[in-house]
């Protein structure tokens, strides 16, 4: 039986150039599909993990207990002190404490594409800020100095946005600030928000608490010692998270609305793949009706003209998984997007990701579109009568 299945599926193979045309069109389809699936995937890809390297086990954000985002969360002044006084807060070489107190606000800006304009975040802080954040580095001009209506700039937000070079003026509360230097954070979600002096930033905008608490650690087993000290203060009306588990939750609603629209459209194409796949290999099987015929007559059972069909219908759809995942690999891997603000406070600029997993899960479903659209075609050769299929027409 195994003979006969290779044998009659190698024949099957061998005879594919004789039928390009109508292989290409299912090669094609079936790469449309993953093309798509790959491209969607990847966007929700590169979002999670530019949220995912900007959250860091050794740091904690402390947020009002009412609140799930810096956005919408006020913690007291009076709040501060015990939350710097909590154990397990790293202290910098001079003694000063790992705890930066931060306010965001969100500043509309043109975008240098010319495509209107979009919300960016602006983000009060401090030298701790630095020492909270060590992956802050300023890469050129200088660091804004406390007290002064100046800022610096990430990197990916000067990039993206128009009127942020050195050197400029952005109005913020209705008071212009200087553009003195440009930062990086080595490609996280900070690399597309804007820093100032926390407490310039509040008076700017006349508030009475800062948004957020953001400690360093002095190891990541002393969250839950960090944790429970603060849940234990009953003055303090705060939730208290580990900053990888706040940005993961930042960024799994519009993760997860990618992966649904992937899905949806994906499965969409995949149907009309699937019924262009049956055309095609219903017209082959049609074509070889008297070849077909003549090897059930010589002796050679059902099983090997089921699986040549298959054969022939994953081949191509894996040829055609292989193409839409090049192509999307070619045309989009590493490509800036942004999240053009949405359920996030102010836009965040990522990058797209192809990897072999999303090529895996193309090929996935191009197995799954292969065999459906193979199927049909197979049953109908397999049960092809052998005097009807010989008869002369």
């Amino acid at each position: 039986m195994w003979k006969q299945i290779a044998a009659v599926t190698a024949m099957n193979l061998r005879s594919l150039p004789q039928r390009l045309a109508p292989s290409l069109v299912v090669v094609i389809g079936v790469a449309g599909v993953v093309g798509v699936l790959v491209a969607v995937l990847g966007m929700a890809t590169g979002l999670s993990r530019t949220f995912a390297d900007t959250g860091n086990p050794s740091r904690a954000i402390v947020l009002h207990k009412a609140s799930n985002s810096e956005g919408l969360s006020n913690i007291d002044f009076g709040w501060l002190g015990p939350i710097e006084d909590a154990p397990g807060v790293l202290r910098g070489p001079h003694g000063e404490l790992a705890a930066s107190p931060e306010y965001i606000v969100g500043l509309n800006l043109p975008k240098r594409s010319g495509d209107g304009e979009a919300s960016v975040t602006v983000r009060g802080t401090s030298a701790a800020g630095f020492l909270v954040h060590p992956e802050w580095r300023i890469v050129a001009g200088r660091m804004f100095r406390p007290g002064l209506r100046e800022v610096v700039v990430g990197s990916e937000a000067a990039g993206e946005f128009s009127g942020l070079d050195i050197g400029s003026h952005v109005n913020l509360g209705g008071n212009d600030w200087t553009v003195v230097g440009r930062f990086t954070s080595g490609g996280d979600s900070h690399d597309s928000e804007i820093l100032a002096d926390v407490h310039t930033l509040l008076s700017a905008f006349n508030w009475g608490a800062y948004s957020s608490v953001t400690v360093r650690l002095d190891s990541p087993a002393s969250f839950e010692q960090f944790r429970r000290a603060l849940n234990a203060n009953s003055s303090l009306e705060i939730n208290v998270e580990r900053e990888q588990d706040y940005y993961q939750d930042e960024a799994k609603q519009i993760s997860s609305l990618l992966y649904v629209v992937s899905t949806l459209v994906g499965a969409i194409m995949a149907i009309g793949a699937v019924f262009t796949a049956l055309n095609t290999l219903y017209s082959a099987v049609a074509a070889r009706t008297g070849e077909i015929a003549t090897l059930r007559a010589i002796g050679f059972g059902p099983a090997g003209v089921v699986v040549s069909v298959l054969a022939e219908s994953l081949l191509l759809s894996v040829l055609g998984a292989l193409l839409g995942a090049a192509v999307a690999w070619l045309l989009f891997n590493g490509n800036a997007l942004s999240t053009g603000g949405g359920e996030f406070d102010s836009q965040v600029m990522f990058k797209l990701l192809v990897g072999p997993s999303l090529v895996a899960a193309g090929i996935a479903w191009a197995c799954a579109i292969g065999l459906l659209g193979g199927l049909l075609p197979a049953i109908r050769a397999a049960r092809l009568p052998i005097a009807v299929a010989l008869r002369p027409t």
